[in-house]
């Protein structure tokens, strides 16, 4: 298939066919291109010949992955990370890449290969790792801080290394000139393009917006990209640096968000046809012919780097478990490292025999990364028994304090948020306990005399510790949709009539949650937003009655708990005693109620004045309940009434008799 067309096609057909299997089976979708380039390459099926027109067109999947790098570069994010991506970071790049440079240099190879396969092989793989971090809700433990810090550093460490490689190749007496000269370079147009460039991107993004067309939109983002691109490659730096730039001049901007959702189509299918022409690469059966070499090769890189990368993270954080998670989670070689590698190839610095042996050994350890993340925790207790006790005494600690607490509520999270929240249970006399994976700050609030303990509210043990089973309520304080699906998966299995609330940042994810079991979701942009606007109406004269009246409409119709009692007390003057204020009681229906198989106008719950507010099944939340609804076994019933209504209502959902 010589034909651009037939290329493409076959290009997105295996994409669209990679994407939905890598989703259905949990995996990362970098290793089904991959997979696939191996498959449908000219070493195997031979579906796509690996031609030029193919590498040329792979290149700009570099160029967007780069541009995204750049686009998610912050400055304010290293400043707070720095001792651990300056220091961890810097150490785990600078120590691999040495100690791979003389093992290589003492098998034979030439400095200048040795210091390009150093450069290759000290990589890790931010786009799997990352993923699989995501999704297993341990960006926020301490060896997810730990691994993240490394990634950063590399991420950063590839722009120089893009400029050092090509340098290389140049003639033994000319090399050090070559490399002064490339710096300068580099340098030179770093400087012009980051402080003039800089003042210019955000009034030339002003005029664009200002247009209000998407399409302009889209097109100046690709101009922008590609165009600072195309300069650096003029003046003989690489492409993916300028992309690279271009990302970091856009993240100054207020159009970042827009920007990063606008170009992600592009990059994802890009990225994934340069993926798989990195897969097209791989000769199967010259790998089959030297597997005991590459195998051997393998162990000795995952060795190395776990080894090196256990060592600095106990260094800083003195915990071996730490250590060990992070040395797993960045044991594999990384993407980079394969554009690293055909650098170097096209350079000339590694024969094909060499280069072919390395892309072996780098893509095998990229497809087992996902194992060794997923299965860190079982070699964690298998090497250190000490860690699992440690574990179990944690749980232990947090039992303890749950039972002497006898908590009411359990608060995952101590940020802002949650310590704001502990503050007003505080003040309610409410009792509850706080879980949080800051070891300062749960110190720092143990210090002072709070119920804050040490624990990741996403494991089934921690809650349970935490008092799941006897809890009223349960709050998630931080935006972190994974880890509050995974909260809100166990909720469902031991607790489904557990009321759970959530916070999240914007209304991306109020569905999600909503549907996953969550009783209600809190958007921190929508409630500043109310806030801001009760605010201005105030200042601006508006009648202080009428300001509340409209806060109370809002929260009506954007909380759903909020509604019956803004409707039950609208006219109502003076005060009424605490106890005979309507509340929220969740009752889950089981096997042997007499509700079971009833419709919600059999049981006529209102006789004892109390309303059916909601009803929760299957972990999804549906509208205001009709009298028709049939109560199912496995329901959650949201009731509202008085304490004493509620009492009586639920001892007749139960055996029928009030």
């Amino acid at each position: 298939m010589t034909n651009s067309l037939q290329l493409i096609i076959v290009l997105l057909a295996v994409a669209v066919g990679v994407v939905v299997a890598c989703r259905l089976l949990h995996l990362p979708v970098v290793l089904g291109y991959l997979t696939v380039g191996i498959l449908i390459g000219p070493h195997a099926l031979g579906w796509i010949p690996d031609t030029p027109g193919a590498r040329h067109l792979a290149e700009f999947g570099l160029v967007f992955l780069m541009f995204s790098i750049g686009l998610e570069f912050s400055l304010a994010r290293l400043h707070k990370m720095k001792r651990t991506v300056f220091g961890l970071g810097g150490a785990q790049v600078a120590i691999t890449l040495l100690l791979v440079m003389a093992a290589m240099w003492l098998a034979g190879f030439d400095w200048r290969a040795s210091l390009a396969i150093g450069c290759v092989l000290a990589m890790s793989s931010t786009a799997i790792v990352s993923k699989m971090l995501v999704e297993r809700a341990e960006m926020s433990a301490l060896h997810g801080q730990q691994i993240i810090g490394v990634l950063l550093f590399q991420d950063l460490s590839v722009v120089p290394f893009l400029i050092i490689i090509p340098a290389l190749a140049s003639a033994p007496g000319s090399l050090s000139l070559t490399l002064v000269i490339a710096l300068l370079k580099a340098v030179s147009v770093l400087v012009i393009l980051l402080v003039f460039g800089q003042r210019m991107m955000s009034s030339w993004f002003h005029v664009v917006a200002r247009q209000n067309s998407p399409e302009l939109f889209m097109l100046n983002v690709l101009f922008i990209t590609l165009g600072l691109a195309y300069l650096t490659e003029l003046v003989g730096l690489s492409m993916a640096l300028g992309a690279f730039v271009a990302g970091i001049l856009i993240a100054e901007t207020e159009y970042r968000y827009q920007v990063a959702d606008d170009i992600k189509p592009f990059r994802d299918v890009l990225m994934g046809l340069f993926f798989v022409t990195v897969g097209m690469m791989v000769d199967l059966s010259e790998m089959f012919a030297n597997i005991g070499q590459v195998l051997l090769m393998l162990l000795c890189l995952l060795l190395i780097k776990l080894t090196i990368v256990a060592l600095l993270v106990h260094k800083f954080t003195g915990n071996w478990g730490v250590a060990i998670r992070s040395g797993l989670g960045l044991a594999q070689a990384g993407e980079f490292g394969v554009v690293l590698l055909a650098l170097a190839g096209g350079a000339h610095l590694l024969s094909p025999a060499t280069m072919q042996s390395l892309l072996d050994v780098m893509l095998l350890s990229m497809l087992i990364a996902p194992f060794l993340i997923q299965y860190a925790e079982v070699i964690v207790r298998r090497a250190l028994p000490s860690e699992w006790m440690s574990r179990a005494m944690r749980v232990h600690q947090i039992a303890v304090q749950s039972m002497a607490a006898d908590a009411n509520i359990i608060i995952c999270g101590y940020g802002r948020s949650g310590q704001a929240l502990a503050r007003f249970m505080k003040h309610e006399n409410i009792r509850f306990i706080v879980l949080d994976l800051d070891s300062r700050r749960v110190h720092e609030a143990a210090a002072a005399g709070e119920s804050v303990v040490y624990g990741d509210a996403a494991k089934r043990e921690v809650l349970l510790a935490a008092g799941l089973m006897s809890a009223k309520t349960l709050v998630v304080t931080y935006s972190d949709k994974h880890s509050a699906l995974k909260i809100l998966h166990v909720v469902s299995e031991l607790r489904p009539e557990l009321p759970v609330v959530v916070l999240t940042t914007d209304e991306t994810n109020i569905e999600a949650l909503k549907q996953a079991g969550a009783a209600e979701v809190v958007a921190e942009v929508v409630e500043g937003s109310v806030m801001l606007a009760s605010q201005a109406l105030l200042m601006s004269g508006v009648p202080l009655n009428r300001v509340v009246r409209r806060l109370q409409e809002n929260r009506a119709r954007r909380y759903s708990m909020f509604g019956s009692y803004f409707r039950a007390t609208a006219g109502v003057i003076g005060e009424v005693t605490e106890n005979l204020q309507p509340r929220f009681h969740s009752v889950l229906v089981g096997e042997r109620d007499v509700a079971a198989g009833k419709t919600l106008d059999q049981i006529n719950l209102a006789a004892l004045g109390v309303e059916v507010h909601a009803v929760r099944r299957h972990n999804m939340r549906g509208n205001q309940p009709v009298g028709e609804m049939t109560v199912r076994v496995g329901d959650v019933l949201v009731l509202l009434g008085q304490p004493m209504s509620l009492t009586a209502a639920k001892k007749y959902l139960r055996d029928g008799q009030a």
